[in-house]
């Protein structure tokens, strides 16, 4: 089945994406299809977001069922993460040749198969693979923010990011609810499965429904058409995929440091959340409802905390080019400061550790709206997926590291808490001291680009 949607997708690929020198006519008019766009996006973040990050939520039902310590978890996220990492330059480089928007309905569908998959084992290894798989999908979004990238300009793309990005801590929120509330009360309960089976049940479907919304609503647009470079203009050319043009954005140096604070930043990310709700239940004795009370709002200012980041970067980037640079170095460190004394704070003071951790929240997903348009900033827009794809693997191929690390520290150490604290602290001074070498080169590496765009625009 997942092959026969996939040569189905493929057949419907328009054909004038491979035509260089083909024209595409850019309608000028206002519309409100643009917010329709970011609102089906919205939700298949949203919602694909609540089936990744769920398993973090049922690391206790899970490794009941199977019978898991805390290394033997670490491996069922970390081989979604290595299969994650070896997919993002596929997906990239077939969304600079393809149709955006078809390759991600092909990837939500994935989405769902896997998931579906994933409830139906009955044993670790199987499991292990399953999940494993669903990797596949998660690798799939720099089409999807190359897409916004034309629909909106570079002033405006960070807020859009921003409020993409949003929903990932509200499907995390979502997640929550679905592995602490309802996923007991259906335990046994529908086709006599485990709770957590049935939830993931629910989610696949979701992914299948997202497929054929994004297959038939969402459409394609020229690449660059939102670039000001091209302003007023009635047609512009339509610009193709070229390994020179990838290989001149890899040897900007700019780039050099994103991908530098994306190796360490993300390995954070991925331990808070295969970790920290098995750490808040065995190390701090919160229940279910506990956890739950604590870390709703803690993530719903996490979410909040994206569109600010992503707002103080365009507003910082319209008075200097190192805006975006300034912002994400800012919610590095200040989140690094709160995340070590919230971790340090006594267990029954559970009051200053809520406070503490809203904080750490807040300035945490600070560079993740900031860096995305940084990329755009300096990349050719034919180019856009494949630059930000390659990011994405760099990323994830020490994140992908991140839960076994996590996991064998606190299998060596018998502390959760420790094993956060350490990784989380040590990734975040690192990315601070990557962005101050960043600041040197950015401006020079936004001009360059915008001058490559007005010398297309004189040219047509």
């Amino acid at each position: 089945m997942l092959l026969t949607w996939a040569f189905f997708c493929c057949t419907l690929l328009p054909t004038t994406f491979h035509a260089e020198t083909r024209t595409l006519t850019v309608n000028k008019k206002r519309s409100l299809y643009p917010a329709f766009v970011v609102i089906v996006f919205f939700l298949f973040v949203l919602l694909h977001q609540t089936d990744k990050l769920l398993i973090g939520s049922l690391q206790i039902p899970v490794s009941q069922t199977f019978g898991l310590n805390d290394l033997q978890w670490g491996f069922i996220n970390t081989g979604a993460l290595i299969v994650g990492t070896v997919f993002y330059p596929i997906w990239g480089y077939l969304y600079d040749r393809y149709a955006r928007a078809k390759l991600l309905a092909l990837a939500s569908f994935i989405w769902g198969a896997t998931t579906w998959l994933s409830s139906l084992v009955r044993t670790y290894p199987a499991f292990l693979a399953t999940r494993s798989s669903t990797g596949i999908d998660d690798s799939s979004y720099p089409g999807l923010y190359s897409l916004i990238a034309d629909y909106f300009g570079p002033k405006l793309r960070g807020r859009i990011y921003g409020l993409l990005q949003l929903a990932q801590p509200i499907g995390y929120l979502l997640g929550m609810i679905l592995a602490l509330l309802i996923a007991p009360v259906l335990e046994d309960k529908i086709f006599h499965l485990e709770g957590w089976r049935t939830i993931f049940l629910f989610t696949g479907l979701l992914g299948l429904v997202m497929a054929a919304v994004i297959f038939f609503g969402v459409k394609e647009v020229p690449r660059g058409q939102s670039e000001p470079e091209f302003e007023g203009m009635e047609e512009i050319g339509q610009f193709r995929f070229n390994w020179s043009a990838l290989k001149d954005v890899m040897q900007k140096k700019t780039m050099w440091f994103i991908f530098l604070q994306g190796f360490a930043g993300v390995f954070p990310w991925n331990v808070i959340t295969f970790f920290f709700f098995g750490y808040l239940m065995t190390e701090r004795g919160y229940d279910n409802n506990s956890v739950l009370l604590t870390m709703g709002p803690v993530v719903l200012i996490l979410a909040a905390g994206y569109f600010v980041g992503g707002a103080l970067g365009d507003w910082l980037f319209k008075r200097t080019l190192k805006g975006r640079i300034i912002v994400s170095s800012m919610g590095v460190i200040l989140g690094a400061i709160f995340l070590f004394l919230a971790m340090n704070t006594p267990v029954e003071e559970k009051t200053t550790f809520f406070i503490l951790m809203c904080l750490t929240a807040l300035f945490m997903p600070f560079s993740s709206p900031n860096v995305t348009s940084t990329v755009f900033d300096i990349s050719l827009p034919e180019i856009r997926s494949s630059a930000q794809a390659v990011e994405y693997f760099i990323e994830n191929s020490g994140a992908a590291l991140a839960p076994t690390i996590a996991g064998a520290i606190a299998f060596s150490t018998q502390s959760k808490q420790f094993a956060i604290t350490v990784v989380c602290i040590t990734a975040w001074v690192l990315c601070f001291f990557i962005y101050l070498g960043a600041l040197f080169f950015v401006d020079g590496d936004i001009k360059s680009l915008r001058a490559q765009l007005a010398q297309r625009a004189k040219s047509m």
